[in-house]
């Protein structure tokens, strides 16, 4: 099955905390991480004003995997975890690495754990942006227009700026 992982971090060595987060991804068994996006510079979003001036770094990651995506989504929260994520209060706290299940094929779910699609994935440029560099013409369960064309609707603000085409 293929999935969408939305990848991000602003705390610390963005870039490398983002490169070690795909290298174990790629090392979990019976995953092939497929296609990576361009890192994005972007604004933070809905995060207090302490936070405001701490940029993120984001990207999408496409993988095939043989687990459901409840096995998946529990390896990705061990990655963080590993990786020097603490949980805190304040969902959008800063934080050296985020990753978040967007999709798992043409599943729907929702349960308390794990909803997929993910719930807000289509209202934030900085996970549309990055998807689109991969999967433009991806259309997710419950929409009726393309990643490309979800894109083009959203508004530019807040900002996402191309930060490294490779990485």
């Amino acid at each position: 099955m293929e999935y969408g992982i939305s990848i991000g971090s602003n705390l610390g060595d963005r870039p490398r905390q983002l490169r070690e987060a795909r290298a174990r991804i790629a090392q979990l068994p019976d995953v092939a991480v497929v296609a990576s996006s361009a890192l994005y510079e972007t604004e933070p979003v809905d995060v207090g004003p302490a936070y405001r001036d701490q940029a993120f770094l984001n990207a999408v990651l496409i993988l095939t995997a043989l687990d459901p995506p409840e096995i998946l989504a529990v390896a990705l929260r061990r990655i963080e975890d590993e990786l020097g994520r603490v949980r805190v209060a304040d969902r959008n706290a800063p934080r050296p690495i985020d990753l978040d299940l967007i999709y798992a094929g043409v599943l729907v779910r929702e349960c308390r754990a794990l909803t997929i699609p993910h719930p807000r994935w289509n209202e934030r440029r900085f996970v549309v942006q990055p998807l689109s560099d991969v999967r433009p013409d991806l259309l997710l369960p419950g929409q009726t227009a393309t990643v490309r064309e979800i894109l083009a609707a959203l508004p530019l603000q807040p900002r996402v700026a191309l930060f490294a085409r490779e990485w």
